[in-house]
């Protein structure tokens, strides 16, 4: 297997925590988006929405993180971050699809505009687009803050899908200047998410990028 990812890509970072965790033997390949390698022809009929990360298994081609991250659980047998009874795994989704509709897309818009425009010369950050993100990311940040109240991990008693996504995402708001400083729930899990091995790998691989 192959997965095309760039390492600056928050996404891409979640299907990476996964495949490392899982011990999947998968092929990392580095998307260059500066030069936009994901905008060739031979990437975009892997992706045509042509966005990172993308998994290759022989002749399948899978888009979207979270759909990612569920596949190489399903193809791990005995593995604990994608649970198997229904209703775990239907919480699991639960905040899958939150994040990825809700708080990933808040936190986006302080990183896009605080960091990725000052990057590729964009100009200064929309005051109209920062308030949108302040209402946004307080709105969610607050459900995930009042959940973590009194557990380690998002969902069931141990690290799931939910964690590394979430965390994936949530590792851009502070380089964003979103206020992440109101919220001592989840700045708690935060730290113990980052005492992870597969955190430091990704690290590693960010730092080489």
């Amino acid at each position: 297997m192959r997965l095309y990812q760039h390492p600056m890509s928050a996404n891409s970072r979640a299907a990476v925590m996964t495949a490392l965790h899982l011990k999947v033997p998968v092929e990392l390949v580095y998307v260059d988006l500066q030069r936009q390698e994901q905008l060739k022809p031979a990437f975009l009929k892997m992706n045509p929405n042509h966005r990172v990360p993308v998994l290759e298994d022989g002749e399948f081609y899978l888009w979207e993180s979270r759909a990612i991250m569920q596949y190489l659980a399903d193809s791990t047998p005995g593995q604990t971050l994608y649970p198997l009874a229904p209703r775990e795994r239907a919480d699991v989704n639960r905040w899958l699809f939150w994040s990825g509709q809700h708080f990933a897309p808040a936190i986006g818009i302080y990183f896009r505009e605080n960091v990725v425009k000052g990057m590729i010369g964009l100009g200064a950050p929309d005051p109209a687009e920062l308030r949108k993100g302040e209402v946004l990311f307080n709105d969610f940040a607050a459900v995930l803050d009042a959940h973590l109240t009194d557990r380690r991990w998002i969902s069931g008693s141990g690290l799931t899908l939910a964690d590394l996504s979430i965390a994936a995402a949530y590792a851009c708001a502070a380089p964003g200047k979103a206020p992440v400083a109101w919220y001592a729930n989840i700045q708690k899990w935060f730290m113990r998410i980052q005492t992870l091995e597969v955190w430091h790998q990704t690290e590693q691989l960010a730092r080489a990028a």
